[in-house]
């Protein structure tokens, strides 16, 4: 086969999409759609299901897939000019959401940037992050759940645990641990929220888990994207959030924010590590991958 068709196909594949594929290889759709149908004249078989949003593979096109992808990924770095695994230019792209990668992944890394490994982080959504991991432009990816379907792989990372902390004045109104214990979430009434989103995911993630019920419907005093900036609205008095403890042991340890509640079984959210099949074969990915595994044990 035509190992340019075969980069096509991989492409569209990972895209889900003739036309975002076309716009990663610098071609044109009809191009693509060509090169696609001469493929699957080939195999003698369809690749791709055709739909208004898009393409979905067959089994025929996933099986392919899966086969081709390591070797075309490694062929590509190949090509890249990357070929002394020593040579200290070498980068590793990684992404992954905008505070855990900052706090925990990006410090982890230092000492293999002090022996030559260069880093280009990107901060994404997890949709963003998958899309990016497939097409090539990521090596490494931390998503907050695990991806499915066999085109990439990924291990557990670490538990990430779920704080509901606020100021200390609030927790003397409503009475602290001891009176949500008693009272249930009945004594968080009237305490602001500070969030992420105005859905309040986290919130409602914490009600649902410890309290078994839905949050009362409230809106955010403040919704800010970014979880250091909600720590520091509460730690100025703002009202309460639901925040990692990885964000918020330093303000914890330092009483500027304290815990309303600490349930007997803390709400948990576990991280991932996905990567692209084949593509530990790479020298400087397997290490930055083995390293974040070490270091996530005393996370």
């Amino acid at each position: 086969m035509d190992l340019a068709l075969l980069r096509t196909f991989l492409a569209v594949h990972r895209a889900g999409s003739f036309t975002r594929a076309a716009a990663l290889l610098g071609l044109s759709q009809p191009a693509v759609t060509g090169q696609i149908r001469s493929l699957e004249r080939q195999v003698g078989r369809p690749l791709f299901l055709r739909g208004a949003r898009g393409v979905t593979p067959t089994g025929v096109g996933d099986e392919l897939a899966h086969k081709v992808a390591p070797h075309l990924d490694a062929l590509q770095e190949i090509a890249r000019g990357d070929l002394d695994p020593a040579a200290p230019t070498r980068a590793l792209h990684l992404t992954g959401p905008p505070e855990f990668t900052s706090l925990r992944a990006m410090p982890a890394l230092v000492p293999l940037v002090r022996q030559g490994l260069a880093i280009r982080a990107a901060f994404c959504s997890s949709e963003e992050s998958l899309q990016g991991l497939a097409d090539g432009r990521h090596d490494l990816a931390i998503l907050p759940s695990r991806p499915r379907g066999p085109l990439l792989t990924a291990t557990p990372l670490c538990d990430e645990e779920k704080v509901l902390v606020a100021a200390e004045h609030w927790a003397d109104r409503t009475g602290g641990p001891d009176a949500v214990r008693a009272r249930g979430p009945a004594a968080l009434e009237g305490v602001p929220v500070v969030c992420v989103h105005e859905g309040l995911p986290l919130l409602t993630r914490y009600w649902s888990t410890v309290f078994e019920e839905p949050p009362p419907r409230r809106s955010g005093v403040i919704v800010v994207p970014d979880l250091r900036a909600v720590l520091e609205c509460v730690a100025a008095g703002a009202g309460m959030a639901v925040l990692p403890r990885y964000v918020c042991r330093e303000a914890l340890d330092r009483g500027r924010v304290v815990a309303l509640f600490d349930p007997l079984v803390p709400p948990l959210r576990t991280y991932f590590l996905a990567v692209r099949p084949g593509s530990l074969a790479q020298p400087h990915i397997a290490r930055a991958h083995e390293w974040l595994l070490r270091a996530a044990a005393d996370w």
